[in-house]
């Protein structure tokens, strides 16, 4: 593990971050919510002032558990920004544009998971504030406007459901990993679409779980009685080499085995992994060693030029080679995802060592909050000051004193 000058004491530590996380937060806020990372230069140059569906939506769960009143009150404000410009057929723009320049911006092939996770914060804000309503905490939209942008979304996602599987299908490149090849049934994307089922009561959630662990981890599952599942199943069972964790995706005759750290924490944290597949999951990735330098790796095997995978798009600013971004980067926004996952199977000592190490992550370069690290080397890559760092250790370390799942229990 690499070593830090600084607070020596791993207590001292996470009380060190918990203040500057909650500065940095407060630091990107502004009235139309908060920044995925803070204003300069280069962050504007490259768009990162601006509200993100994702980032707002992951930085609303961390300022409502901070136990900051300022963050706790300003959770749900890029929330609105969203919905104010969500499209007419439903779907949560991937951003928002800074000041100036408000338009919404929904990717090249589309963004599936913004109006995921913007459903999922929603619904966590609603749940830690009733009164305020499906947009928690005092929303300035009214009830009967953020319950239609609410059945809009969801009715966005429904339209991207496969009738007889009832998991979302996608493009590549069009959900968190935005360079990465995965298409079809994305494991990502379909962990937290099990997720808003289940937080907004719609049908076929037991049909979506059984189709995802029967999809995404054929080798402890039946027989599929759809034989068009027992095709795909078929691909995966004569091909496939790593069998421990879930596959990454799976499309009409190829699928990912590149094991996608995100993707698995998220099916254990969402409810879609039993006990004996919890443990398997999470056991699976501490032998990979995601965690090794820095809590966590994006990937346990990143994909290589050579492989049939590859894209050239991936090459692009040569940012998703092999250890780098989201082919094999270390992300400690996805570590705070990490530490939840270990705290909530019980496994306390180590979430609470890998609290003091996420911790560690985001003090280099006097507490930058990097966006991401080189996953061999732990060089600081990216953006500074990025929001979701900050965001994600203030709920691993709630997780960690509450020794729970506090996201989506």
């Amino acid at each position: 593990m690499l070593k830090l000058t600084g607070p020596a004491d791993g207590g001292e530590l996470i009380a060190a971050c918990h203040i500057k996380a909650i500065e940095l937060l407060r630091r990107n806020l502004t009235p139309a919510g908060i920044l995925a990372a803070s204003p300069a230069h280069r962050s504007r140059s490259r768009g990162y002032t601006a509200i993100f569906g994702r980032d707002a939506a992951i930085c609303a769960l961390g300022m409502a558990l901070s136990g900051d009143p300022v963050l706790e009150r300003a959770a749900a404000t890029g929330l609105e920004t969203l919905g104010e410009h969500q499209a007419p057929n439903g779907q949560i723009p991937k951003f928002v544009g800074p000041e100036g320049a408000r338009e919404a911006d929904f990717w090249y092939l589309g963004c599936i998971d913004s109006t995921l996770w913007w459903l999922l914060a929603l619904d966590f804000l609603a749940r830690r504030s009733p009164k305020a309503g499906p947009g928690g905490h005092g929303a300035g939209t009214g009830l009967s406007e953020r319950s239609r942008r609410i059945e809009m979304a969801l009715h966005w996602l429904l339209a991207q459901e496969h009738q007889r599987f009832f998991l979302l299908q996608q493009n590549e490149a069009s959900d968190w990993a935005d360079i990465m090849p995965r298409s079809g049934f994305v494991l990502y994307t379909n962990a937290l679409w099990y997720a808003v089922k289940r937080r907004y009561g719609l049908d076929r959630a037991a049909q979506t779980r059984d189709n995802f662990n029967g999809l995404f981890h054929p080798f402890s599952a039946g027989l599929a009685q759809y034989r068009r599942a027992r095709l795909l199943n078929e691909y995966v069972l004569r091909r496939a080499r790593n069998r421990e964790l879930y596959l990454s995706f799976v499309n009409f005759s190829f699928f990912g085995e590149e094991g996608d750290v995100f993707g698995n924490v998220l099916a254990v944290l969402c409810g879609l992994a039993d006990s004996p597949a919890s443990h398997r999951t999470l056991d699976a990735l501490q032998r990979a060693k995601v965690s090794r330098l820095y809590p966590v790796r994006a990937v346990t095997r990143p994909i290589g030029r050579r492989s049939a995978l590859w894209r050239p798009y991936m090459a692009r600013h040569r940012q998703n080679e092999v250890w780098q971004y989201h082919n094999g980067g270390i992300w400690p926004m996805v570590g705070g995802f990490w530490v939840v996952a270990l705290a909530a199977a019980g496994r306390l000592p180590q979430a609470r060592l890998e609290l003091e190490n996420l911790a560690r992550a985001c003090a280099l370069r006097n507490w930058a909050f990097t966006e991401w690290l080189h996953g061999t080397q732990a060089t600081p890559r990216g953006m500074k000051g990025q929001s979701w760092n900050a965001a994600a250790f203030l709920m691993a370390e709630r997780a960690v004193a509450e020794k729970r799942n506090v996201l989506l229990e």
